[in-house]
């Protein structure tokens, strides 16, 4: 599947988001995703970014969010400032705590 860029500004948007995260953490039918939440704000636009794995999003590698934002050559676009994604706990619905 080709990326998509959805800026998550309604509810139709928000939707979309929230099905291709169901989607890909899913996993039967995915095998790799990434989701990458970037800023729109100047003068320091920013990314994050988390791979799907084991049913999960665990924080990019910064190096390898820094390779996927950067802007094509003889491509018009904002470069971000890369910055580690937080750490998002998974509740264990058999375990009263959190895991990563």
């Amino acid at each position: 599947m080709d990326p998509v860029r959805l800026a998550v500004l309604d509810e139709d948007e928000f939707c979309a988001l929230r099905m291709l995260l169901v989607f890909a953490l899913e996993g039967s039918t995915i095998r790799s995703a990434v989701l990458i939440a970037t800023t729109a704000a100047e003068p320091h636009p920013r990314a994050c970014g988390w791979s799907v794995r084991d049913g999960w999003l665990h924080p990019m590698d910064p190096h390898d969010l820094q390779a996927a934002v950067i802007p094509c050559p003889d491509v018009l676009a904002v470069e971000r400032e890369v910055y580690d994604a937080p750490v998002l706990l998974l509740l264990d619905a058999d375990e009263e705590g959190p895991r990563a």
